[in-house]
């Protein structure tokens, strides 16, 4: 990019454009994408040209991590036989199916066609998780659709170097070649991710400084991506172990203080770099384009017929994986819910985009890839994006309100019931005064009905408490903002120290942020 004005207009746009996305409910990636087409379409927009170095060094070990970050291991445990699958078969069968569509249709050479195939075999985990966060997906679908794209780019990276490979004529094709350069990517970056793991879990549970916790979260992705790509192994698998690792014992690491500091600071980055992306992915379409020969002017038709191959495959690939998990579970009729929305969860996004860019500048028909690769990912995230939640919609498999309610509800409940227990053993076996042991118990007492009446009503069996607590809230949020006043007026007649106002400022906010969340 030119000049820091250039950056500086490109998070304003992606920053405005992803709140808007927000309020209207909408998929933020899918929008940031068409706002940055639109944007590049303009006359007078600077031409956007995306560094290889950017996107692989500085926007993925972060965005990856965070994903990663969010695996459920029980969930992983419970379907990594179609992860496995998915990872490497269908990853395989993507690449031969594009390579051989985009020879036959298309200028490219079937050496630069299996390049194409290979970058775009594996789904994006970036647009995945940024896709699947407003969906309610049961958890084993969620898993499966995320974990899948987190784990598959060890593959499409080991096809993605055969690919270039053979494209420069510097060595002959060699499949045994190719499984051994497989167990290096993906094992070394096994190993280091999980040592890197290790070492940041070690020095995590000795600190206890919410700046230094922070410090060492933002640098973890970028310590395992780094030393992996010097050891030539593979920085995307290093940070994925590192961040599933860290991510399943995150609550033993830390105090509460720091939790919420670190899901506030990471939440504000990734917000930051996936709208920045996602812009770019956008705006730098019309200026490959134009570097196209005119010989490659047919290049949507070619775009189209790659993304229309990826869509038919893996629903050909999943549809028999999915009938043999149901059969094996007991369900002998095919339920074709489940494959359809796997196959249109399955969208392309910054991994690929990052792979097109690193393709060698001397190869001839390297701007026809570019692209197809990014013209693949824009469609992929505009129409799979917009439409998916309509698609999961009308399959039925969405989890309902009503459920995320009892759940949530049920645990509640069992929690206050835990709590009340303790401080019952507690007051025996402990000389605690009265008027502690009352307040205490008045809480846990009065959590414990506020669950009790939502399990009800969840069940049908109460009044539904949305109402009273909407009014609960406007009212507690409206009180809250009379002792912010009451708070600056003593402040200003130097009643209170600066200290004291920030203190009773950061409990006010934490208590509103509750009222946020709830």
């Amino acid at each position: 990019m030119r000049s820091v004005g250039t950056v500086l207009a490109l998070v304003v746009l992606a920053t405005l454009v992803a709140t808007f996305a927000r309020r209207w409910r909408i998929p933020a990636p899918s929008l940031l994408v068409v706002a940055g087409l639109a944007v590049a379409l303009l006359p007078g927009t600077p031409e956007i040209e995306i560094s290889p170095e950017i996107i692989g060094l500085v926007v993925l070990p972060p965005l990856l991590y965070a994903s990663a970050e969010e695996l459920s291991w029980r969930e992983l445990r419970a379907v990594w036989k179609p992860v496995g699958v998915l990872s490497f078969g269908l990853v395989l069968a993507s690449a031969a199916a594009v390579a051989l569509v985009a020879s036959l249709v298309s200028p490219l050479s079937w050496q630069m066609a299996f390049v194409l195939g290979a970058v775009l075999a594996s789904t994006d985990p970036v647009a995945v998780t940024a896709l699947g966060r407003r969906l309610a997906l049961p958890p084993k679908v969620q898993v499966l659709v995320q974990a899948e794209s987190l784990f598959n780019d060890a593959t499409s990276l080991v096809l993605f170097r055969v690919a270039v490979s053979m494209a420069v004529a510097t060595a002959a094709a060699s499949w045994a070649s190719a499984g051994g350069q497989f167990l290096l990517l993906a094992g070394g970056g096994t190993v280091i991710g999980a040592a890197v793991a290790a070492v940041v879990a070690l020095i995590r549970r000795r600190t206890e400084d919410p700046v230094l916790e922070t410090v060492i979260a933002l640098v973890t992705p970028y310590a395992a991506y780094v030393l992996a790509e010097a050891a030539h192994t593979s920085g995307v698998t290093s940070v994925v172990v590192a961040g599933v690792v860290l991510g399943g014992r995150g609550d033993r690491l830390t105090n509460a203080r720091i939790r919420l500091q670190l899901h506030a600071v990471y939440g504000t980055v990734v917000f930051l770099l996936e709208s920045v992306v996602f812009s770019l992915i956008g705006l730098a379409l019309p200026a490959q384009v134009q570097a196209l020969s005119h010989g490659d002017r047919a290049w949507p038709l070619y775009a189209l017929a790659v993304a229309g191959t990826l869509i038919a495959v893996r629903l050909l690939w999943v549809a028999p994986l999915s009938a043999l998990v149901q059969r094996k579970g007991g369900i002998h009729r095919m339920n074709w819910r489940v494959p359809v929305v796997l196959t249109w969860a399955g969208t392309r996004g910054v991994v690929p985009l990052a792979a097109a860019l690193s393709i060698p500048e001397s190869l001839d028909e390297r701007p026809l890839v570019l692209v197809l690769t990014t013209s693949v990912v824009v469609v992929t995230l505009v129409v799979q994006g917009f439409s998916l939640s309509s698609v999961v919609r009308r399959s039925g498999i969405a989890l309902e309100p009503d459920h995320t309610e009892r759940e949530e509800a049920a645990a509640r409940c069992s929690l206050a019931h835990a709590g009340l227990n303790r401080l019952e053993e507690i007051s025996e076996l402990e000389a605690v005064p009265d008027v502690v042991l009352d307040r205490l118990r008045r809480g846990l007492t009065a959590r414990l009905d506020d669950a009790s009446d939502r399990l009800a009503a969840a069940d049908g069996d109460g009044t539904p408490p949305e109402s009273a607590d909407l009014v609960y809230r406007q009212l507690r949020r409206d009180l809250i903002a009379t002792e912010a006043l009451e708070l600056q007026r003593l402040y200003d007649e130097h009643r209170i120290s600066d200290t004291t106002r920030r203190r009773l400022q950061r409990s006010l906010d934490l208590e509103e942020t509750r009222l946020t969340d709830a």
